[in-house]
């Protein structure tokens, strides 16, 4: 095998999401042939010891994908504090898996675990700008500007979101519902929008990633992703690039010609 970055093959033994892995390393948990890890190290894990906390890393044979309607009143990551149930206990499965993006406690919908490192980190990254669909219940009814407002976008600590796509599904006695997509993924980010257009969300359910569709799973259930839904998942993923960075232009040099010689000497 080739040598790749450290983080890269934590991930891809499920150790944690690619962002996680980097973390573990700034905390010198790693070792790499018993020296300590840093970020940018590479290694060849069929010829080099890789080590986590002591336990030396071992590349999973085969990956798993499931996917939960992640009830409401359930935390996506593990609660350091124990205050809430976490969706990965709802999920009666052994072995390493990690959420790929999260909701958070009240919200719910669609929530996909696997061990495969690479693919989260893929469908996680913003750069890659993957869609997510939601279905959201907000206070009143906004008006079209205000919904035109949000799907340009919106500054939320000092950076405009990206334009989004929104949807009006149904007004209620309770409220309007949205189908709102999302090319990005802010912590909280439609509830803090909402708020801050004055018609807070009541229920957000997330029912898309990319090419995978919630459906008629029930709240708290689960199940593994079919070959197909995976061939769709890694060919979106393939397809998708990272937009390239713009390249600063020089700057416009000018059109004066010096007389040869250059500058007079004064008297």
């Amino acid at each position: 095998m080739t040598e790749e970055r450290v983080q890269k093959i934590m991930a891809q033994a499920g150790i944690a999401s690619r962002r996680k892995c980097e973390e573990i390393i700034e905390q010198k948990r790693v070792t790499v042939n018993g020296q300590i890890a840093t970020l940018g190290m590479k290694a060849d894990v069929s010829r080099d010891d890789i080590r986590v906390d002591g336990t030396r890393l071992q590349t999973p044979e085969t990956f798993d994908y499931i996917m939960l309607n992640k009830p409401r009143g359930v935390i996506s990551d593990e609660d350091v504090g124990g205050n809430w149930p976490a969706a990965r206990e709802m999920i009666p499965i052994e072995g390493r898996l990690y959420p790929v993006g999260r909701l958070d406690v009240q919200s719910e919908g669609l929530l996909l675990f696997t061990n495969d490192g690479d693919l989260a980190h893929k469908l996680t990254h913003p750069r890659y700008e993957h869609p997510k669909v939601y279905r959201v219940l907000v206070c009143g009814n906004p008006p079209e500007k205000t919904i035109d407002a949000w799907r340009r976008g919106i500054t939320l600590d000092g950076k405009r979101t990206l334009p989004c796509t929104i949807n009006r599904l149904q007004k209620t006695k309770d409220g309007t519902w949205l189908e709102i997509t999302l090319k990005e993924g802010r912590k909280r980010q439609i509830r803090r929008v909402a708020s801050v257009l004055e018609h807070p969300a009541l229920s957000i359910e997330r029912t898309a990633i990319g090419p995978l569709k919630l459906g008629n799973l029930p709240s708290g259930g689960w199940r593994r992703l079919t070959e197909e839904e995976v061939s769709a998942l890694k060919k979106t993923l393939k397809q998708s690039r990272p937009p390239q960075k713009k390249q600063r232009r020089p700057p416009p040099q000018s059109n004066r010609r010096r007389k040869p010689g250059g500058p007079k000497k004064r008297t």
